[in-house]
C-alpha cells in the first residue's frame, strides 16, 4: 500500500513543520518509497528518478533527519554532474536543514578554491560537489572524509557519460567502508548497475514505472520536415506562440552554438548553455531564464541537467536524443504544476523508427502535427500587432509624435498614413515572400529496409542537427554549406545573392537553400559551385573597400552525407 502523507513516513515533528512551511503537502512517488527505507532501514538504495520528481527531497529529507550537525568534518557527500545542479541540490537541502542548523555548501569548479577551503575549515555537515572539484580537495587534503556516513550519487548516468567514472571510484575508495550509499539516476543502463554491484552492499532497487515518467499535461507532437528546413520550422513555432517560454535541445555543443547564433541573427532573445559556458555565464543565464528576461534557452542534455524552472510552455527537440528515457527527461521540464505544456520534436523521415520506439517505451502517443502555415503565422502576427498598437493608443503615451502626425494627416488620409507606418515597421513580418516554404517529407519505403526498433547512433536520424543535404543529382561534387559574413545590414539582400548566382550561370539551387539573415548568409550548393560563388563574393566585397576585415569573408563547411 502506497504512503500518501508525510506524516505516515515516520518524519519528526520539526521536519513536518519545515515541509509545511515550504508548501509541501504530499510526498511524490519517489519520496514515498525512498524516505521510509532511509529512515528505518540499513541497506543501500538505487533509485530511478528524473529531475522534477522530488528526488532531492527523497534523499535530502532523511539525510537531515539522520545527521547530527556541528561536527568538524562532513557526514554526507552528494555528488552531482554539473555546477548548477550542485548549487540547486545544496540550496534545496539547506532549506530542509534549517530546523537543525545543518551546514550545507556546494563545492564545484569555476569557483575560487580558497573560499571552499575556508568553508571546509569552518565546518560543513553536508558537501554537495562535482567529482572533479572534490578530487581537487582530496588531493590537497583540504577535506576529511573519515566521518562520512552517507554518499549520494545524483544523476549517476550523466556523471558516467561525462567521464567521471575514475573520479567516482577514487572517491568511493576514500570514504569509510561502512558508509551508506544512495545512487539516483534518470536512466538505468547496465554500467550503473555494475557500479552498484561493485561499490554497494545489499541494496533496495526503487524503480519509477515508465507510465509515471511521462506527463499527461504535456502535449507531444512531432513535425516531419526536411533537415534543411529545421531552423525555419523552429522560428515559425516561436513566432506562432506569442508566449513562447521554453528550451530547445540539441545533441552537441556545436549545434547549440549554431542554432543560438542563427536565432540571435534573426533578432530572437536566445542564449546557449553547454559544457563550455563559464560558471559566471551559466548563473547569469539561468537567472535570466527564471525571471523570464530570457524566453529561449538552447542547451545540451548535460548542461540542462538540474534546471528546474516553472511555467515553461515548450520543449523543442531540435534533434532527438539517443535513447527514449533521455527524451522523457527532456520533455519533463514542461507541463508541471498543473499547467499545460507542449513538447515538439523536429524530425526527418529517418527518425520515424525512433518516434515509434519512444511511443512504445513511454506508452504515450506522439502525434504527427502540421506546422502553422505562412497564412496562419501572418494572421497571428497581425493580431499581435493590432493588440500592441491598440494598447499604445489607449495609454496615450505618444504625445511627442502628435505634431508630425497632424502634419501627415493634413496631406493624406488617416488610412494611408497608418498603412504606410505599418508597412515601414512590419513589412518583413507581414510579407509572405519573406517566409521559406517548408516542405513535409513524403513517405518512402526502401527495399530491404530493416524493421527493427533499436536506437542506432550511426543511423541517419542522429544527423539532424546539421541536416542531411543529400542531393538526387548524380554529380561527383559533394554538397557544402557556403558561409558568407554579409547580411541585410550590409545591403546583401536575397535578390542580390540571386543575381550573383545568375551572373555565374549557376542553376538548380533551391530558394530554401539560400538564407540571408541580418549579419550573415549561407548557401547550400555543390563544392565546385561554392568555390566560384566565394570568389565572386570576395571580389565584390573587396570592391566595397572592406577587404581588411579581420574575419574571413567566406568559409565552406562540408556537410555530412
Amino acid at each position: 500500500m502506497s504512503l500518501t502523507t508525510f506524516e505516515s513516513l515516520g518524519l519528526s515533528a520539526e521536519m513536518l513543520e519545515a515541509l509545511h512551511k515550504k508548501g509541501f503537502t504530499a510526498p511524490t512517488p519517489i519520496q514515498a518509497q525512498t524516505i521510509p527505507l532511509l529512515l528505518s532501514g540499513t541497506r543501500d538504495i538505487v533509485g530511478q528518478a528524473q529531475t522534477g520528481t522530488g528526488k532531492t527531497g527523497a534523499f535530502g529529507i532523511p539525510l537531515i533527519e539522520h545527521i547530527q550537525g556541528g561536527g568538524n568534518h562532513p557526514r554526507a557527500i552528494v555528488l552531482a554532474p554539473t555546477r548548477e545542479l550542485a548549487l540547486q541540490v545544496a540550496e534545496e537541502i539547506q532549506s530542509f536543514g534549517t530546523i537543525k542548523r545543518i551546514r550545507v555548501a556546494a563545492v564545484y569548479g569555476g569557483q575560487p578554491i580558497s573560499e571552499q577551503i575556508r568553508q571546509l575549515r569552518r565546518g560543513l555537515d553536508i558537501v554537495v560537489a562535482t567529482p572533479g572539484r572534490l578530487m581537487d580537495h582530496i588531493d590537497r587534503k583540504t577535506i576529511n572524509l573519515e566521518q562520512i556516513q552517507f554518499v549520494v550519487l545524483d544523476e549517476a548516468d550523466e556523471m558516467l557519460n561525462m567521464g567521471f567514472v575514475d573520479d567516482i571510484e577514487t572517491i568511493l575508495q576514500s570514504v569509510p567502508k561502512d558508509r551508506r550509499m544512495l545512487l539516483f539516476s534518470a536512466t538505468m543502463p547496465d554500467r550503473i548497475l555494475q557500479l552498484a554491484r561493485k561499490y554497494m552492499g545489499s541494496y533496495d532497487l526503487i524503480s519509477v514505472k515508465t507510465t509515471q515518467l511521462t506527463n499527461d499535461l504535456t502535449e507531444q507532437l512531432y513535425y516531419e520536415i526536411k533537415p534543411t528546413d529545421k531552423f525555419d520550422a523552429l522560428c515559425r513555432i516561436i513566432d506562432f506562440f506569442p508566449e513562447f517560454y521554453g528550451l530547445v535541445f540539441c545533441n552537441t555543443k556545436a549545434n547549440v552554438d549554431e542554432i543560438t547564433e542563427n536565432l540571435i541573427g534573426k533578432h530572437y532573445a536566445a542564449e546557449a548553455l553547454h559544457g563550455d559556458i563559464s560558471q559566471h555565464q551559466r548563473e547569469r543565464i539561468l537567472q535570466k531564464l527564471k525571471s523570464k528576461q530570457l524566453r529561449i534557452l538552447v542547451a545540451t542534455d548535460v548542461a540542462a541537467r538540474g534546471i528546474d524552472v516553472n511555467n515553461l510552455t515548450h520543449v523543442i527537440n531540435y534533434s532527438l536524443p539517443h535513447d527514449p528515457e533521455s527524451y522523457v527527461h527532456r520533455i519533463g521540464r514542461t507541463g508541471r504544476a498543473g499547467k499545460q505544456g507542449i513538447a515538439i520534436a523536429l524530425t526527418s523521415r529517418a527518425d520515424r523508427r525512433k518516434i515509434e520506439f519512444i511511443q512504445r517505451i513511454t506508452k504515450k502517443p506522439i502525434v504527427k502535427g502540421t506546422l502553422p502555415s505562412v497564412k496562419d503565422l501572418i494572421s497571428t502576427k497581425k493580431a499581435r500587432i493590432f493588440s500592441y498598437l491598440n494598447e499604445l493608443v489607449e495609454t496615450q503615451n505618444h504625445a511627442n509624435y502628435l505634431a508630425i502626425a497632424n502634419d501627415l494627416l493634413a496631406q493624406h488620409s488617416p488610412e494611408d498614413v497608418v498603412a504606410a507606418l505599418l508597412k515601414s515597421t512590419y513589412q518583413d513580418d507581414l510579407d509572405p515572400k519573406n517566409y521559406v516554404n517548408i516542405e513535409e517529407e513524403t513517405p518512402m519505403i526502401r527495399r530491404g529496409e530493416r524493421n527493427d526498433n533499436r536506437f542506432d547512433r550511426n543511423d541517419r536520424g542522429d544527423r539532424g542537427d546539421r541536416g542531411d543535404f543529400s542531393s538526387s543529382n548524380n554529380r561527383t561534387s559533394r554538397r557544402v554549406k557556403l558561409n558568407i559574413e554579409l547580411g541585410k545590414k550590409d545591403d546583401f539582400t536575397f535578390p542580390k545573392v540571386n543575381r550573383l548566382i545568375e551572373d555565374l550561370r549557376i542553376k538548380g539551387i533551391p530558394t530554401k537553400d539560400i538564407q540571408v539573415y541580418e549579419k550573415f548568409s549561407y548557401i547550400i550548393c555543390f563544392e565546385d559551385e561554392a568555390a566560384r560563388i566565394a570568389e565572386s563574393v570576395e571580389k565584390r566585397f573587396q570592391s566595397n573597400g572592406r577587404s581588411n576585415s579581420k574575419k574571413p569573408m567566406v568559409s565552406i563547411d562540408r556537410l555530412r552525407k
